[in-house]
Parts: C-alpha cells; sequence; structure tokens
C-alpha cells in the first residue's frame, strides 16, 4: 500500500510542477492545489499506514505500540489543509484581480502590460 502511495505522490508532484510551469496563471493555481495535496499525502504516507492499531495510548502504557500509526502526521495534515485552502482562496482572489486589470492571464503579457512610455527610475540618489 505504501508504495502505491508513494507513486501516486510522485504523480502528483510531476502533475504540480508541469502546471507550476506554466505560463498562464490558472494552471499555476491548479499547480499550486495539487502541490498541497500532494505534500500532504507525503506526510501522512509517512506516518505509517496502518488499521489494525488504532493510535491510541492504552492504560498502562506510556507509548503507542510498535504498529500503531503515528498521529502527529495526521494533525499536521489537518492544519496544512486549512492553511493551503486559505493560501489559495487569496491567490484566486489575487488572480482574478490581476486578470480584471490587466485583460489577460498570461504572465508574458501581463508583463508586457507595463505602459511604454513611463519615463526611467532615476539612475541614482
Amino acid at each position: 500500500m505504501e508504495f502505491v502511495l508513494a507513486c501516486l505522490v510522485g504523480a502528483f508532484f510531476a502533475a504540480a510542477i508541469y502546471l507550476l510551469l506554466s505560463r498562464h496563471t490558472v494552471r499555476m493555481l491548479l499547480g499550486i492545489a495539487i502541490l498541497g495535496n500532494a505534500v500532504n499525502l507525503l506526510i501522512f504516507t509517512g506516518g505509517r499506514l496502518t488499521r489494525e492499531v488504532p493510535p491510541i495510548i492504552g492504560s498502562g502504557l506510556d507509548t503507542l505500540t510498535a504498529g500503531a500509526a503515528n498521529p502527529l502526521p495526521q494533525a499536521l495534515i489537518l492544519t496544512a489543509i486549512v492553511i493551503s485552502f486559505s493560501f489559495f482562496a487569496f491567490l484566486l482572489v489575487l488572480t482574478y484581480r490581476a486578470f480584471q486589470e490587466l485583460g489577460t492571464d498570461d504572465t508574458d503579457e501581463m508583463r508586457l502590460a507595463e505602459p511604454k512610455n513611463d519615463p526611467l527610475p532615476p539612475a541614482g540618489y
């Protein structure tokens, strides 16, 4: 099972990097969302995958049993999901506002959307 999840994480990372290298901002946003999910799945897989033993410390024990899943990565993932969703929402609004102002979602055209006849900034102070 861990091999399958490792392959899935690799596919997520590959798809995210492919989308992040795009010129269009919407594809970049999808790449960021997939990258966040890939990192969450990687952390989850690193915390051991078991179904038999719940991550609960029994009475009279000081630590988890040897076959139990680690609950810390699960708590970190819950926090990361909230943070990544808010980050994605912020980037979505920022991209939409840039699209409204510039009329394009192509990053090359955004760079060329600067005024052509503006005076150059001062060379020294």
